[in-house]
């Protein structure tokens, strides 16, 4: 299937024509959790994690008075998901758009080929590490599909599931 989008008024050429590509493995699988905002209970969750071996790649806190919302990135989403769930801990779990980077500087040019692909960006948050020392960006964006395309055409790699587990 072919995406053709009208260029905006100040998007890169290579913009024009996106060619679709089916994913060739899981997206990145991201939970939000729902816990309690208390003292030590964020360590909690992680040592939970941790006691099954599963593996926090990325971690982003968003408190409110009552609770605080935990959104995290692992290696073995499956394990976390049984785990949430034997604990009570309640979760929605999404799609996330990663893109390796390998400094700092990477990070104009996927914005810029977001901004030139017109695609929203609601949230991002930095992978903890990677291997070969690269990081890696973990993005919510309205198109998921596009965004992946658009980052691949310009030479960005796009990360799997498989990609990021042990």
């Amino acid at each position: 299937m072919t995406v053709t989008r009208l260029p905006a008024k100040n998007a890169l050429p290579i913009m024009d024509h996106i060619i679709s590509q089916a994913p060739t493995h899981e997206p990145v699988k991201q939970f939000s959790v729902f816990a309690e905002n208390k003292l030590g209970r964020l360590k909690q969750f992680v040592d939970l994690l941790g006691s099954h071996h599963i593996h926090v790649i990325a971690l982003s806190t968003m408190e409110t008075t009552d609770s605080a919302i935990v959104r995290v990135i692992v290696d073995d989403p499956d394990g976390a998901r049984k785990l949430f769930l034997e604990h009570g801990f309640p979760f929605n779990e999404s799609d996330l758009l990663a893109v390796e980077i390998k400094s700092e500087a990477d990070l104009k040019p996927v914005l810029t080929t977001l901004l030139a692909a017109e695609i929203n960006i609601h949230y991002i948050y930095p992978f903890i590490s990677r291997p070969h020392e690269r990081s890696a960006l973990a993005m919510n964006v309205e198109d998921h599909e596009l965004a992946g395309q658009a980052l691949r055409q310009v030479g960005l790699r796009v990360l799997t599931q498989a990609d990021i587990a042990r």
